[in-house]
């Protein structure tokens, strides 16, 4: 069997040993990036494909005659037609929980980042603000405590739960938006309607997925039912925020600060309002992607592969 994977430069460069691996299971081919017009001349007769973010929509699945299984290499797997690939008898896998930590992690990098300014305040010093200080400290700005302020935690799958009881132990009240009943919540989580949460919640932090009901979902009226002193995160999908409500409101001082690690989209436009918002802090799509993350993917993405090599596909979504 022939497997090609289209885009594995986000998870390792083409000529990385790690590549490897795969060769068990077939005969590997591995591109870093591949434009959209490249996609049906490159799988050709390949019977397996790896993708990140290379879309294969239904007009080029029927153009692959030969292709029986797509690995996607994400946890989201919305760039494969996955009712055409059911349809011609291909096999969809994705890569589930791989990042739990890693983004749970990111999202208290950019809440830190807000509030306490490690960044700002390390540069000071090495400008030599705090050696020419008058005083043993230098305070540029007030900054609050996490503990004891409201964690809104929207969604609350693998990666809602591990931020969750990151702020537990910051000694934040926890609320949740979710579909799960109020008693399904561990012990000391409040569950709230969006509204309310959005209202309430002195951090915001989103964790669902992207679907016609979210899109937008922190649009103009819900960015206005804020606090002032609120923090709004999104390690989640770019297009839940309304990119020019959230500059609009951060410009106007409605909101503390924002931090993202998605925009509604990659990479975004150069003159995307949010990249020179103030109080707005952005990392480039980062939060998957710790080492010990990107082994993880890579063994599950190896795992997927053997798996339907022999029969016996896993992580299926179609």
């Amino acid at each position: 069997m022939k497997l090609v994977c289209l885009d594995g430069y986000s998870l390792y460069p083409a000529d990385d040993s790690r590549w490897g691996l795969f060769a068990e299971y077939a005969d590997v081919e591995i591109y870093d990036r591949t434009a959209r017009e490249e996609i049906v001349e490159r799988v050709g007769d390949a019977e397996m494909v790896l993708t990140n973010k290379v879309p294969f929509n239904a007009a080029t699945i029927a153009a692959l005659p030969s292709l029986k299984y797509i690995g996607v290499l994400a946890t989201g797997y919305n760039i494969v037609d996955t009712e055409a690939a059911a349809k011609a008898g291909i096999t969809v896998s994705n890569i589930p929980a791989y990042s739990t930590m890693s983004v749970a992690q990111q999202v208290f990098a950019l809440i830190l980042a807000i509030t306490n300014r490690v960044e700002d305040y390390a540069r000071g010093v090495s400008e030599g603000k705090w050696s020419s200080c008058a005083d043993f400290t230098y305070r540029e700005r007030e900054w609050p405590e996490l503990a004891g302020k409201t964690m809104g935690i929207v969604g609350f799958g693998n990666i809602g739960k591990a931020v969750a009881a990151i702020a537990a132990a910051f000694g934040m009240t926890v609320a949740v938006f979710t579909s799960k009943r109020a008693d399904e919540l561990p012990a000391g989580y409040v569950k709230m309607e969006l509204d309310e949460l959005f209202a309430k919640a002195d951090v915001v932090s989103l964790h669902c997925p992207l679907t016609p009901e979210t899109r937008g979902m922190a649009d103009a009226r819900r960015l206005g039912l804020m606090k002032r002193s609120a923090i709004l995160i999104n390690t989640a999908r770019g297009p839940l925020i309304d990119d020019a409500a959230l500059a609009k409101a951060l410009a106007e001082g409605k909101l503390y600060g924002a931090g993202l690690d998605v925009m509604s989209s990659e990479p975004p436009a150069a003159d995307n309002p949010l990249l020179k918002a103030p109080g707005c802090f952005i990392t480039p799509h980062i939060a998957w992607a710790s080492t010990e993350a990107r082994d993880r993917l890579m063994r599950i993405a190896v795992g997927n592969v053997a798996a339907f090599v022999s029969g016996k596909p896993v992580n299926v979504v179609n």
